[in-house]
């Protein structure tokens, strides 16, 4: 009696025993005792993505990889040849953005540039239709001038481009307007805005008075949160020379450089610390020997081995430009006009030379693709350079020539949202006003060629894998 009895008490202190282990290890996996030490390699999205004291600390970025977790929680490595891009790198290379409505676009791709111009104004948000409302440019000579309209477009039915916005007439400041934009990025796959610059409260003459560096942090916030990280496109703002853009630079390095949005990469000739990439529109304006001072490792006033140097991107327009892109010490060019063949660097028959030409003295070839050309609502005298939209024929053409001829690594989009020149890739919708029919993406839908972008995007090998 005395052994059953025994036996029994052994066998319930087994089962005792099972159930005490079973429950720890459910806890434990679960870390509901929180004794796991919370690395970076867990699953911590939350605390990142929130905690912006941690996030605005410069991240530890290995020289040959960085690992950069997508929206869809997806780790890469950047692979990219030296003789285009060695890493690109941002500080937000860390970051998850695995909460993100956007996964099943699937992951941005940071090889994919557009421009985006955050100029635009309404009466409800701004007080003016800024930019929508933009004059027609004359002619420069009088007697062509006077065959066509002058005066101001007077929004919100009559707009100064060819299209007709999805969103309608709307405000760069408003916050939901950003956000749906940043949607449209992950939609078409790009990972990277290049955000049309002037210095602090200067504009364009057409643009709200404050200019567009007063959204830029707006601008990083969110593109943050959508995984969208942000480059900035220097403008010919007046008074412009290669030492103002030096102090632009120390603006941007103090005011931004801390940012996780803020696009940073490293080139085959700068191999030690990520920098941001800067585009320079109509650098040519400045002769190269003044760039020198600014971008020449030996300059009088080089910014080169500073807290503020900058992956700079001269605009190749003339093939003496190659000589400017070389002396001025610019690390890659661009050629930004959707319009093939209306300059020597737009002409994309000359992109496989150009490649040759980068490749062999060590610099970025970003070949700029769009999907047509229109602006004959601000310059109705230059329907001579306009590109019909074939229906996506001729941005096919572009991207194709982009991918295989220039064998580009880096591609850019004009544009985001240019509406005057008809560059767009935003949604348009039909619209027709008195004596006026808007052009659309008929018979395609709205967002047609967000989706066509969203197939190039796959095409571009970022070697991210």
């Amino acid at each position: 009696m005395k052994k059953l009895q025994f036996k029994f008490i052994l066998l319930l202190s087994l089962v005792y025993l099972m159930l005490v282990g079973w429950l720890y290890s459910v806890l434990w996996r679960s870390n509901a005792f929180n004794l796991l030490p919370q690395t970076d390699d867990q699953d911590n999205s939350e605390d990142v993505r929130f905690d912006f004291k941690r996030l605005n600390k410069p991240l530890v970025i290995d020289d040959r990889h960085h690992r950069l977790n997508s929206s869809d929680g997806v780790t890469a490595k950047n692979t990219i040849p030296q003789a285009s891009l060695q890493d690109t790198a941002h500080q937000n290379s860390n970051l998850s953005h695995s909460s993100s409505p956007h996964s099943k676009y699937g992951p941005p791709n940071y090889c994919l540039h557009a421009f985006y111009y955050a100029w635009f104004g309404s009466l409800e948000s701004d007080g003016s239709y800024y930019h929508w409302n933009h004059r027609y440019l004359p002619h420069w000579d009088s007697n062509v001038a006077a065959r066509y309209p002058q005066g101001r477009h007077v929004p919100p039915g009559d707009i100064s481009a060819n299209f007709y916005p999805a969103l309608g007439p709307y405000s760069s400041k408003d916050p939901a307007v950003i956000e749906e934009h940043m949607r449209q990025f992950r939609q078409a796959g790009i990972g990277v805005m290049c955000v049309s610059w002037y210095p602090a409260n200067l504009s364009d003459d057409e643009g709200p008075p404050q200019g567009p560096d007063a959204l830029v942090s707006l601008l990083l916030d969110i593109a943050h949160n959508h995984g969208i990280v942000v480059t900035l496109h220097i403008e010919p703002y007046k008074g412009r020379s290669p030492s103002t853009v030096r102090k632009d630079l120390e603006y941007i390095h103090e005011r931004y450089s801390l940012h996780p949005a803020l696009h940073k990469v490293r080139t085959a000739s700068h191999t030690d610390q990520p920098r941001p990439i800067v585009y320079v529109y109509d650098s040519y304006l400045s002769p190269a020997h003044k760039w020198a001072e600014l971008l020449s490792p030996t300059g009088s006033s080089t910014i080169r081995g500073t807290p503020f140097d900058v992956v700079a991107i001269g605009l190749l327009v003339e093939e003496s430009h190659k000589s400017f892109i070389t002396v001025g010490g610019f690390d890659g060019f661009y050629t930004y006009f959707a319009s093939n063949m209306f300059t020597y660097g737009s002409n994309s028959a000359h992109w496989r030379d150009l490649s040759t030409f980068a490749a062999a003295n060590g610099l970025l070839f970003i070949p700029s693709v769009g999907p047509g050309y229109e602006d004959t609502r601000v310059r109705p005298w230059n329907a001579v350079n306009s590109k019909d939209r074939e229906g996506g024929t001729y941005y096919d053409r572009m991207f194709d020539a982009a991918l295989h001829s220039a064998q580009a690594t880096l591609i850019s989009i004009t544009s985001f949202n240019e509406w005057h020149e008809g560059t767009q890739i935003e949604p348009a919708s039909p619209k027709s006003t008195v004596g006026f029919t808007y052009l659309d993406y008929s018979p395609h839908a709205s967002d047609f060629y967000l989706e066509k972008t969203r197939q190039f995007s796959q095409q571009l090998h970022c070697n991210y894998v």
